[in-house]
């Protein structure tokens, strides 16, 4: 007669038993595929305002500027998930003519500009709220180990006792 050894269960792992905050369930669905990607059409967009600003365009710079933003938003919209890329649509509107005024330009580039830099402070703030989280298990997991001290019935504990 063969004893068949119980089945391993592997390793241990923790499991987070609390709900996710709202902020953070929400923000599941949207997602960068290349953050890298997002950072570089976020620098040149950034760059392209300034040089705007900076400069009067004649009629050939304002339509290279108008492609160019074009192109930006159509790049954007490939690494970005569904949620977000409807975001995106819904706040940049189309020019009204195939060579719009310089401020017309200014306006488009500042909105797109601010738009990425409340994705990225999205980002950041996603990023924090995981940290916090992380931070907690694992506080509370280490608080969860105190059981194991060694201490005297009136909770001082022993002379040499380092566990």
């Amino acid at each position: 007669m063969t004893q068949t050894p119980p089945p391993s269960e592997g390793p241990l792992t923790p499991e987070v038993v609390e709900e996710l905050p709202p902020a953070v369930t929400e923000a599941e669905g949207e997602q960068v595929a290349r953050p890298t990607k997002l950072i570089r059409i976020a620098s040149m967009v950034r760059s392209l305002l300034d040089e705007a600003r900076r400069a009067p365009l004649d009629d050939a710079g304002r339509r290279s500027l108008k492609e160019i933003h074009e192109r930006s938003i159509h790049e954007l919209e490939e690494i970005l998930s569904p949620d977000l890329r409807k975001e995106l649509t819904e706040v940049t509107l189309p020019f009204s003519s195939a060579t719009p005024s310089e401020s017309e330009l200014r306006v488009a580039q500042a909105q797109l500009v601010g738009w990425l830099e409340g994705l990225f402070h999205g980002i950041q703030a996603t990023m924090f709220t995981q940290q916090m989280q992380a931070q907690r298990q694992f506080e509370e997991m280490r608080g969860g180990g105190r059981s194991l001290e060694l201490t005297q019935p009136d909770g001082r504990q022993p002379p040499g006792a380092y566990l």
